[in-house]
């Protein structure tokens, strides 16, 4: 039994349900990430035994603590995993980086979880900032990394930490992410998931059919190309969605889960209704512009670019990791962002998951909104999630 902590759109949980773990509850603050993960993990998959004293909803993790701190005492020697890490986007090099993001706040909540529950593991991720101190004038404060390890081990866990790069376990997304696993009580120490997880991969791909060490862009969405055809979106009026051809790699089998889709809407697979100019811009920068590659001053220059980012997708490679923003990226082959779907396929969520929310937010309502680009983008890829719930199960 485990607990999944700030789940977000359930990436992570939807790894575990696979590798065999039963969910207790999920602690999620925004309830649009939250009605994802309750449409296809609470209501298709039954993947939470949800306790009786929790309301099935998105939950604050510092009002959990505050009201339900008898009841998480309770739970101790009956929870096995506690998985999940704060947001990260306080500590995440690809935007500024805020010491006092209220957000990084959220490592002490997540401490006194642990305190209060117990479990014989847990399995925090993060981005690769974590591990570097914000600067203080000339030098640099202690990372938040050595912070945590230093609490963990006052609570009696072995703690071990890296930093992962997801593309190398199937993901077509060279995604770097901090894991740190700690485990009390067990007999093996957490260095030991380090040298699992990496033993297990090939295994792990023959036993998918992968037939490929690592997953290119191409490998990942290109049955997915515009060019194949279009019908009205299903989900919103005067929009354009997608439909199948035929899937040609392993990987599209698998996240088909060999499913004849062909001539079918893909689900939040709707494009973006670009202006003439913006697709002839975009057409420009996938001419001139280096792949896998943020543009250069000279075309920002051309077109008048503000924005930070702007980077044409290569082919015949994983992406660079996958923000928040989905015009930080154009298609390899197509000039226009990604499509929701496609996000879906390069973090590794298969075809059957389906989002919940809008599409995109702007203004205020970014403070409050997470919609389904940003779900995806926070998520933790679930083929990676699966291989390390494999472990984790092993090593209880």
């Amino acid at each position: 039994m485990y607990i999944d902590l700030f789940s977000g759109c359930g990436g992570l949980a939807l790894g575990l349900h696979n590798a065999g773990w039963k969910g207790l509850f999920a602690v999620e603050k925004s309830k649009d990430a939250f009605l994802t993960l309750e449409h296809n993990l609470i209501n298709k998959n039954s993947n939470f035994a949800w306790p009786n004293w929790l309301p099935k909803k998105n939950h604050d993790i510092n009002e959990i603590i505050k009201i339900y701190q008898n009841e998480l005492k309770e739970l101790q020697g009956k929870i096995s995993l506690v998985a999940g890490g704060p947001p990260c986007q306080g500590f995440s090099m690809a935007g500024r980086r805020k010491e006092k993001d209220e957000r990084n706040q959220l490592i002490d909540s997540y401490i006194k979880f642990i305190e209060l529950v117990q479990p014989q593991i847990l399995f925090f991720e993060n981005v690769r900032g974590f591990t570097i101190g914000f600067k203080q004038g000339n030098k640099r404060g202690e990372a938040y990394s050595v912070y945590v390890v230093k609490e963990l081990e006052k609570l009696g866990y072995n703690v071990k930490g890296e930093i992962v790069d997801f593309s190398e376990y199937g993901v077509p997304q060279k995604r770097q992410r901090f894991i740190l696993v700690g485990t009390k009580n067990i007999d093996n120490n957490a260095s030991k998931f380090f040298d699992l997880i990496r033993h297990n991969r090939a295994d792990f791909f023959k036993s998918k059919n992968l037939e490929k060490d690592t997953t290119s862009l191409s490998d990942a969405i290109s049955d997915l190309l515009q060019s194949n055809g279009t019908l009205e979106s299903p989900d919103t009026k005067n929009f354009q969605a997608g439909i199948y051809t035929k899937a040609t790699t392993s990987y599209q089998k698998l996240m088909r889960q060999d499913k004849n889709l062909t001539n079918k809407i893909a689900n939040s697979h709707r494009f973006a209704k670009h202006k003439e100019s913006t697709v002839e811009k975009f057409q420009y920068i996938l001419d001139y512009g280096r792949a896998n590659k943020n543009i250069s001053d000279e075309i920002k220059a051309k077109y008048n670019l503000k924005k930070r980012t702007v980077v044409p997708l290569c082919s015949n490679s994983p992406t660079p990791t996958l923000t928040t923003l989905p015009d930080d990226y154009i298609h390899y082959c197509e000039p226009r962002i990604l499509t929701v779907r496609e996000y879906a396929r390069i973090q590794s969520f298969p075809d059957s998951y389906e989002f919940q929310g809008g599409y995109t937010t702007g203004g205020e309502r970014r403070k409050t909104d997470v919609p389904r680009y940003t779900q995806i983008g926070n998520a933790i890829p679930p083929l990676f999630a699966e291989q390390a719930g494999i472990v984790l199960r092993g090593m209880i």
